[in-house]
């Protein structure tokens, strides 16, 4: 007999675990799906990492709408949710006299918007940031822009979320919907489930989930971003967020600093298969063309890692955040493109207020707790602090990770929180281990290890990341693990 929820979710990336954080403050049995073996895995994972100060999108649009309010969230909400957050403010360059024309339009559009944003000269620009291009003429700088943490940001989100109450799912591929009597028959490839509301979040295949309950107007066209990923080293290059004029296709290749002290680099943008990952040579050398323009002094002999992620483009060309045509209690929220990340905490917010609310009781939990569970990072300790976590446990001292300064005691703190990790991947994204110069090349056959130990499986059994991506085939004769 299948358990019955009161809101089933679709999709584990910002916005459904954002979702399933906002309803999990009220009682009511909450259980979010997705296909991947972990929170945040897809779009929410290879994106640039912008909170967006919200001055670009079409005043009055959902983008607009839900960009400049979930912009004001994140402070607190970081805080909350212990991820790295910093408002660097952002520059949009302009290089002649027409592009001036344009920031002075997209200033326009930014006080419309009600977001804070100046014009500055040459002469200003470069001072704030010596390294640029000498032939920039003026910026368009918006200091609420920020930076920020994505794969812990969701990560936390759904622990939080978990530790309310809410049930997190994993490898759940849903493979048809049918609307019963009193809510809808959720069938994946490992069960059934029931739910009186479905919140269909599932990004790049929001379309095709929502086409299992009625017929639908829109459609989502995957567009591909490549990146560059560049190690950390002195913070000189660029202070802020560097941005070109937006275009039709985006807000064009950045170059920005990450809360790690990385600097990621791009994207392009293409139109693609929903399951199109790969990068390219051609692509990626556009993409150092374009950032090179901006600041020539970029050093991509840094480069540590190349990737690329996709973002959920609607032929409606703005989020999607509506009951069903038919389904009040089936609710599509897709179509979430940048500047989705920056606005999902406004979404989640709406779809609580003024989608569920309005078909199910909201009655709110004197127990919530909005804080996630503080996790320990003893690259950020001192000396002395550092010394005293070891002397009660020495597994604070031993290192896995040498380029990200990540212990043995850390990773395994991991494994006693709500939302672990299941792969070696799981543990890169929130810890950092393998995240650096040396791209695991050191630590990954030691984290292999300790996956096995902790869910008492063998080091073929392993996985990368999802489901069936082994790391070890088998054994060399002779080789023992």
């Amino acid at each position: 007999m299948s358990t019955k929820y009161d809101v089933l979710i679709i999709g584990a990336g910002v916005v459904g675990t954002l979702i399933a954080r906002e309803l999990s403050q009220y009682h009511l049995s909450i259980v979010i799906l997705d296909k991947s073996n972990d929170a945040g895995n897809a779009t929410s994972s290879a994106n640039s990492a912008i909170i967006h100060s919200g001055y670009d999108p079409e005043p009055g649009s959902n983008k607009a709408i839900f960009n400049v309010l979930g912009n004001k969230m994140f402070p607190l909400l970081a805080e909350q949710l212990d991820v790295s957050f910093t408002q660097l403010g952002s520059l949009t360059l302009a290089f002649n006299e027409e592009q001036i024309k344009v920031l002075e339009q997209l200033k326009k559009r930014a006080e419309t918007n009600d977001v804070p944003v100046k014009i500055l000269t040459k002469e200003e620009v470069l001072a704030m940031e010596p390294a640029l291009n000498q032939e920039v003429k003026a910026a368009l700088y918006a200091p609420t822009a920020g930076v920020i943490d994505p794969f812990n940001f969701v990560i936390h989100a759904m622990e939080n979320a978990v530790d309310n109450g809410v049930i997190f799912l994993r490898n759940h591929e849903v493979t048809n919907i049918v609307k019963d009597v009193d809510g809808y028959l959720v069938t994946t490839n490992k069960n059934i489930l029931k739910a009186k509301i479905v919140i269909n979040a599932a990004g790049v295949k929001a379309d095709v989930i929502a086409a299992m309950i009625e017929p639908i107007d829109w459609k989502i066209t995957p567009r591909k971003g490549e990146y560059y990923l560049l190690d950390h080293y002195a913070p000189n290059l660029t202070q802020h967020t560097i941005f070109p004029l937006p275009s039709e296709k985006g807000k064009g290749v950045l170059v920005s600093q990450m809360p790690s002290g990385n600097y990621i680099i791009g994207p392009s943008s293409e139109f693609t298969d929903a399951d199109d990952l790969a990068t390219d040579a051609d692509t990626l050398a556009k993409v150092k063309t374009a950032a090179l323009n901006m600041i020539p002094s970029i050093p991509f002999k840094e480069t540590i890692r190349v990737f690329s992620g996709l973002r959920a483009t609607s032929t409606r060309g703005d989020f999607i955040v509506e009951h069903s045509n038919s389904n009040k209690h089936f609710i599509n929220v897709a179509g979430i493109e940048s500047p989705g990340f920056a606005a999902s905490p406004a979404i989640a917010k709406y779809v609580a207020e003024q989608l569920v609310k309005p078909i199910i009781q909201l009655i709110p939990k004197a127990n919530f707790n909005p804080r996630v569970k503080r996790y320990l990072r003893l690259a950020k300790l001192d000396d002395e602090t550092k010394n005293k976590y070891i002397s009660q446990n020495p597994d604070y001292g031993t290192m896995i990770c040498h380029c990200e300064n990540v212990s043995l005691g850390e990773i395994k703190d991991l494994f006693t929180r709500s939302c672990p990790p299941m792969s070696v991947k799981a543990i890169k994204r929130r810890l950092r281990a393998g995240f650096g110069r040396c791209q695991g090349g050191f630590c990954q056959p030691k984290i292999v290890l300790l996956l096995a130990e902790q869910y008492k499986i063998k080091p073929t059994e392993v996985l990368l990341d999802d489901e069936g991506s082994y790391i070890i085939d088998h054994l060399v004769k002779g080789e023992t693990l």
